[in-house]
């Protein structure tokens, strides 16, 4: 084994326990933080396959700001010390179900896929990525991007809602 593929399952080993950490813990602020080393080995990976665009992008998008949002909100909503509630077995076993069939589904895709047929290499420059993006046309990101932009300014709305009604239940 090559120094490459130690790393990618330090890597892969590293994004798990993080991830299976931040879905079993009870305390809320401990699974945004578990969430934010999930996020930096994700960064990593792109580190890895040489997408030094993209791990940046992942740094400041996601870990400084989706993070940081969830931590306010957190904080914001006064939350942060308090025990989520036990879920129920019926939804422990549907989440079971649901990333077993995840699970089995991403395996036949993988193992049925053709790789002698690849077309080339990504591209993952950034005009090429900047391109991707803003186009409108088929394969662009335009309306995803705009559409999960809508959605954090919901959720961030929703917050300040939240904390708003609980500053004015307290007498």
């Amino acid at each position: 084994m090559d120094s490459s593929v130690i790393s990618f399952y330090a890597i892969s080993a590293f994004l798990l326990t993080f991830g299976v950490m931040a879905v079993t813990t009870r305390k809320i602020f401990r699974a945004a933080i578990w969430l934010l080393f999930s996020l930096i080995g994700i960064a990593a990976l792109y580190f890895w396959m040489d997408f030094q665009f993209l791990a940046a992008v992942q740094i400041i998008v996601y870990i400084g700001g989706i993070v940081v949002l969830i931590i306010f909100s957190i904080f914001l909503t006064q939350m942060s010390g308090k025990d989520m509630p036990q879920a129920l077995t019926s939804r422990k076993l549907i989440a079971l179900a649901l990333s077993l069939g995840g699970f089995a589904f991403i395996a036949h895709f993988l193992a049925h896929a053709n790789y002698h047929e690849s077309s080339g290499l990504v591209d993952a420059s950034m005009p090429a990525i900047g391109r991707k993006l803003l186009s409108v046309e088929t394969g662009g990101y335009a309306l995803p991007f705009e559409l999960i932009s809508v959605l954090l300014l919901a959720s961030m709305i929703g917050c300040i809602v939240i904390a708003l009604k609980k500053a004015q239940e307290k007498p």
